[in-house]
């Protein structure tokens, strides 16, 4: 065969050509969205761990670091997407014997290009035989040549006969391994066949070797490597032998894949209908099942024009080549689609899995540059809070410690004496018949009386004192060293944790510790001592006294009488206030230097919330929208563009029939301009797929990235969606009753709610934005511009006339939605699509904003119900903080129904019209 092969473009060849061509154009996305999502969380990895690493030097660890450097693509799923990716996908040949295995391939191929029949010659089986033919490979080349080549090595220097001269059939002498042949790299090539065909531009085709060249086992294992195979088994027999059958269970262990049996000839079966009535099915022949009795097929399994696996392995029989085109095609598409959707599959888990991870690393961030700064200035004014109670008692204990030292001096003065004229003298030897003793022991004595009656009068002290500190401690400490330890435990330097805390513990202990044993030195004691050395000085005596009971009684009741109740009470109190400024002191300046490196932290956090909002998480979610668009076409196909149904600022919305087994269906059409664009197109697309579904909200059924839109001039991205009636700004002007509108408003607000409970606001609640089904029941749709609070970047979008006045200040929460809903509601009580007379009078956008900023709102119409103005008035309140929660809304709208449609069911009119 000469120059380029005279191929014939029969039906199979043209299906399975554009089963591979699609596979391999798939294959493309998939390789490039696996190779950026290495390339990301190689980046994300590296990024993180020097700053780690960095941060380790210098003796602290970043926030960032601690919270980033985890992310990572898990070794196996990499593996296995490698695996997956790296794949080529070809057919692989197998079968009875050599005639059906050539015949199949012949018809593969759509001409003659192997030997058939006689001039085949020799015999097959699965043992072999006599049969020693090689292993055959099928390559695309744009001249036509045979060569031998060990199998991904390189070509051996041979003669083959179809050198010799023009071929049209691959001379038999080159498909066999002759007898005498001993140079074994020559025994174990594959003869690779080189054509301009095509079929073979898509994929190759390989022929597996008789038995008697390579066993079943080391065949299935060359050609398994790296490859994804389209197996196909030829069968000539009306049924398989034992030893077949058994070739044919051991083919089905070794392969993971299913397998294609094609019976290429033969009459047709016993029991077989060879043509049936229309709409009815062939009855299955012998081979059928014999095939289903072995396992090798389920019941059911054939000419299946879907391609859906069957059971136990998606193996299906071929009983007719002339309608193999029918069968092979879907076969195909499902064995190679089946590993394409896995893959996929598992990448988009992977992309939501971490990409919710990142959304929900933006709230932790978001609450600690909120929580932060609150519960630093409550720590700060809570201590200052019990640094003034704490004052206050010194300042007010003082006159009622005064009053108690002389009470309790009073009541314990008897008890006292007592315990003096009893007390043992310690360092000092008294003698019984009371001898005189030296100046020094007297003195030694006194000292020791004196400090008996201070340590009972101080533990009086302490309980009085301490009593008051207790109730303090009950009522606010806790909270405070609670609010402290957090504050520390997110302190980045581990070297300052609990220092803030002690000092709290220092200004207590100020209270409990204010000399509950009064030591020697203390300012109280010397206030003592000096009162009893006034004592000692006015005892007069010519020789030392004797120390008898009655002399100790005597000096311990001068040195009661002695003692000045005033002058202890406020020296007690003198030294509280004094450890309380140094404690305070001490608190203040620790925590000063705790928000400062506070300060720095949340410099950091911040810069890390920009990042997870502005890059990682759209950067993520892009390749997300991707690999779950790649799966969606894969499953459904690409959509069908209808009529168009609207056009709006960012997309065009096509009717669309059915796709995915869904009907009717609407497709909007987004050409995003740039990054940004399709970063907030990936991101809405997250949002609303991940979102539960709910009957207040339209359905997402996929998304489908055309790379052909417009002819090829751009790539636009294909939202598949629930298909409604009408939009609730037709449906207005078309005409809706009281009882409608309300029940509208009703489902709004049910599906703000939901949203919100989702974590997402809106920002874009409008006419347009809700859709009506047949019974005019609404569903919010275009979440565009939703997104969740942590994630927003205070950009101004939503409707001019929707808009709440923070919009624009680009601080804002989920109660702009509230706001848009009192502007909707407005409209829903007029039954009209007519602005509203403040707004229509505006000539630009900028001159509404500049008005609704200066509190400009909708005017009120006479007709209005009081109970439904009271309520729009509330919802665009320009205070966020004063509008009402959507759980008081609904119930208010329920009773407004209520009362204003009992038995109502008007088509149009006002609210008093209605009544």
């Amino acid at each position: 065969m000469d120059g380029n092969s005279a191929q014939k473009l029969t039906p199979l060849v043209r299906e399975l050509t554009r089963v591979f061509s699609n596979y391999n154009k798939n294959s493309v996305f998939l390789k490039k969205n696996l190779k950026e999502t290495n390339n990301f969380f190689r980046e994300i990895r590296q990024n993180y761990s020097n700053a780690c690493a960095s941060a380790s030097t210098c003796g602290a660890t970043t926030l960032e670091a601690g919270q980033l450097n985890c992310v990572s693509f898990p070794r196996d799923e990499e593996e296995y997407l490698n695996s997956i990716v790296g794949s080529v996908p070809y057919i692989l040949v197998l079968g009875q014997d050599c005639p059906a295995r050539y015949q199949l391939l012949n018809c593969l191929l759509g001409e003659k290009l192997l030997p058939l029949g006689a001039e085949l010659g020799g015999a097959c089986g699965p043992e072999g035989g006599t049969c020693k033919r090689r292993k055959l490979c099928f390559t695309h080349g744009r001249q036509t040549r045979l060569s031998l080549a060990l199998p991904g090595q390189y070509e051996l220097v041979h003669q083959l006969v179809a050198h010799c001269g023009r071929w049209d059939t691959v001379p038999r002498q080159d498909l066999e391994i002759q007898e005498e042949c001993e140079d074994n790299a020559h025994r174990l090539a594959e003869l690779e066949i080189t054509l301009h065909h095509m079929l073979l531009q898509e994929a190759k085709i390989m022929v597996v070797p008789c038995a008697g060249v390579q066993t079943l086992t080391q065949a299935l294992d060359d050609c398994l490597r790296d490859t994804i195979p389209i197996t196909l088994y030829a069968l000539s027999q009306d049924s398989v032998t034992q030893e077949q059958a058994a070739s044919l269970l051991k083919i089905r262990e070794l392969l993971p894949y299913p397998i294609c049996y094609v019976r290429v000839s033969g009459p047709p079966q016993p029991g077989e209908t060879a043509s049936p009535e229309p709409g009815r099915p062939a009855e299955r022949g012998a081979l059928y099942k014999q095939l289903v009795s072995l396992g090798l097929l389920s019941s059911g399994a054939g000419n299946c024009s879907c391609g859906a696996p069957s059971q136990p392995h998606g193996s299906v029989l071929g009983e007719s080549v002339d309608r193999l085109h029918r069968l092979l095609g879907p076969f195909a598409r499902q064995v190679l689609i089946g590993q394409q959707v896995e893959a996929a599959s598992r990448l988009n888990a992977l992309h939501c899995l971490w990409l919710n991870l990142f959304i929900n690393q933006a709230f932790d961030l978001q609450r600690d540059l909120q929580i932060t700064p609150r519960r630093l200035e409550y720590t700060r004014e809570k201590e200052g809070e019990l640094f003034a109670s704490l004052m206050a008692i010194a300042n007010r204990k003082q006159e009622e410690m005064k009053d108690m030292i002389v009470e309790t001096l009073s009541t314990m003065k008897e008890q006292l004496l007592e315990d003096a004229a009893n007390l043992e003298f310690t360092d000092i030897i008294v003698t019984q018949n009371g001898e005189p003793v030296t100046s020094k022991d007297i003195k030694s004595c006194i000292q020791q009386i004196q400090e008996l009656i201070v340590v009972q009068l101080n533990q009086a002290v302490a309980t009085k004192l301490t009593s008051s500190v207790n109730y303090l401690r009950e009522s606010c400490v806790g909270t405070l060293e609670r609010c402290l330890s957090s504050l520390e435990k997110s302190n980045i330097d581990t070297s300052a944790h609990n220092v803030t805390s002690n000092h709290l513990k220092q200004i207590l202990n100020a209270a409990y510790h204010v000399e509950v044993t009064f030591h020697s030195g203390s300012s109280v004691t010397r206030l003592v001592w000096e009162q009893i050395k006034q004592i000692i000085q006015r005892l007069t005596w010519v020789n030392p006294p004797a120390i008898t009971p009655e002399w100790k009684r005597k000096v311990a009741q001068d040195a009661i009488e002695s003692l000045s109740a005033a002058k202890l009470a406020k020296s007690i109190c003198s030294q509280f206030r004094t450890r309380l400024n140094s404690s305070h002191d001490a608190f203040a300046a620790s925590l000063r230097q705790l928000e400062e490196r506070h300060t720095g932290r949340l410099e950091r956090t911040e810069d890390l919330w920009l990042r997870v909002r502005k890059e990682h998480a759209p950067r993520l979610a892009r390749l997300s929208l991707e690999s779950c668009s790649l799966r969606d076409a894969l499953l459904h196909g690409k959509p069908k563009l209808g009529r168009e149904l609207g056009r709006g600022q960012y997309g065009v919305v096509y009717l669309c029939d059915s796709w995915g087994r869904r009907y009717p269906c609407a497709l909007k059409s987004v050409v995003p301009p740039d990054d940004k664009h399709w970063n907030d197109l990936a991101l809405e697309f997250h949002y609303t797929r991940s979102l539960p579904k709910h009957d207040r909200l339209v359905d997402l059924h996929g998304s489908v990235i055309d790379h052909t839109y417009g002819g090829g001039s751009s790539i636009a991205v294909l939202l598949i969606m629930e298909r409604l009636h009408r939009d609730l700004y037709t449906g207005l002007k078309a005409g809706l009753s009281l009882k409608e509108r309300l029940q509208v408003a009703l489902d709004v607000v049910e599906g703000i709610r939901f949203l919100h409970s989702q974590g997402l606001v809106h920002r874009d609640i409008k006419l347009k934005n809700v859709l009506l089904d047949k019974q005019n029941r609404a569903k919010i749709t275009d979440l565009g511009f939703c997104k969740p609070e942590a994630m927003m970047s205070g950009s101004i979008v939503g409707t001019p006339i929707h808009m709440a006045p923070e919009l624009f200040t680009g601080k804002y929460d989920h109660s702009v939605d509230v706001y848009a809903f009192g502007i909707l509601f407005w409209y829903l009580c007029t039954g009209s699509v007519k602005l509203p007379e403040a707004f229509e009078k505006c000539s630009s956008k900028d001159q509404l904003w500049n008005n609704v900023k200066r509190g400009s709102r909708p005017e009120r119409l006479p007709s209005f119900d009081e109970e439904c103005w009271q309520l729009m008035e509330a919802c665009w309140n320009g205070d966020p903080s004063q509008r009402p929660l959507l759980g008081i809304v609904q119930p208010s709208l329920q009773s407004i129904m209520v009362r204003l449609c009992d038995g109502s069911d008007l088509k149009s009119g006002s609210l008093e019209d209605s009544n």
